[in-house]
């Protein structure tokens, strides 16, 4: 059974604009899924009606097999959110802040596992400090470790790295591997694609409300991802000769040129390349490939949907 099954979810507002158009989706128990999407797809959206936050106009959402409607309480236990804002009480402690939350999912206080969430998240130091006193990272940590007192099954995180250094950026994947490896279903909104190329067992890109594919990680950059080969010319152009003009492109300095192909199709045009530039008396010192980013296959395929 999978740990979060969406079916058929919709999401009209009041003002006429339909956030979410029929997603159909499954998670599994003990993955990491990000969902990438540009500002106002329906990322924010989704994730605010799979937590009870905002009802949908059709659909239904089941939490390890619960329907979240008719098993609101139960449903809403199992799940931790971190959402984009960042939203604490300032003049509280982190201590104070982060046991409170833990409270109101009707659990009894437990300090041995607060301070475990705490070192985990490198804020044992500052748990007596007020939170209007830390920085913007610090405070994202506060959010994580308030989100994982109750023990939740699925956490969400909602941009959980916007604004954060690039070094705090790396110690939260790590806090998020380590609860992978626990068992707990985490599911990623970003910007930072990096994010998702490194940690995502799958991908989900959305755009426009609808869920355009669902995949493994690797499976999509294998089955969408193009090659570049940059040769790199044993003397600069000033231009790329007219009969290649479709075929390549030439780098600023005239020292490359630069062949983009698809890694699915039966031939590369490679061999017939490379003869023609012999043909043509252009000489080439080196040639190396790079296989493209999963930053641009999202762009690929939002700009295709625009």
């Amino acid at each position: 059974m999978a740990m979060i099954s969406i079916h058929n979810l919709s999401k009209t507002y009041a003002s006429g604009f339909q956030a979410l158009k029929s997603v159909d989706l499954e998670i599994e128990k003990g993955e990491i899924f990000a969902l990438l999407g540009p500002n106002g797809a329906g990322k924010t959206t989704l994730i605010s009606i799979v937590c009870g936050l905002v009802n949908p106009t059709e659909g239904e959402v089941l939490i390890d097999g619960r329907e979240i409607n008719a098993n609101w309480r139960e449903a809403r236990s199992l799940i931790g959110l971190v959402p984009q804002e960042l939203k604490t009480d300032s003049f509280e402690s982190v201590w104070d802040t982060v046991n409170f939350s833990r409270g109101l999912f009707g659990k009894a206080r437990d300090a041995a596992l607060a301070e475990r969430i705490l070192k985990a998240l490198s804020l044992w130091d500052k748990k007596d400090a007020k939170i209007i006193t830390l920085s913007g990272g610090m405070k994202r940590r506060v959010m994580i470790a308030k989100a994982l007192i109750h023990e939740p099954q699925v956490l969400f995180l909602d941009e959980p790295t916007a604004g954060v250094d690039v070094e705090l950026r790396r110690d939260m994947w790590e806090v998020v591997r380590d609860l992978k490896r626990s068992g707990v279903t985490i599911i990623l909104t970003t910007h930072y694609i990096e994010e998702a190329e490194e940690m995502a067992d799958r991908v989900g890109v959305i755009a426009k409300g609808e869920l355009m594919l669902v995949e493994q990680k690797t499976e999509l950059m294998r089955k969408l991802g193009k090659k570049r080969l940059t040769l790199e010319l044993r003397e600069p152009l000033s231009a790329v000769p007219p009969e290649l003009s479709e075929l390549l492109t030439l780098s600023e300095d005239g020292q490359s040129l630069i062949y983009t192909y698809d890694t699915q199709a039966m031939r590369t045009g490679i061999t017939a390349l490379l003869s023609q530039l012999n043909t043509l008396g252009i000489g080439i010192k080196d040639l190396h490939t790079d296989q493209s980013s999963l930053e641009e296959i999202f762009v690929e395929l939002v700009g295709a949907r625009r």
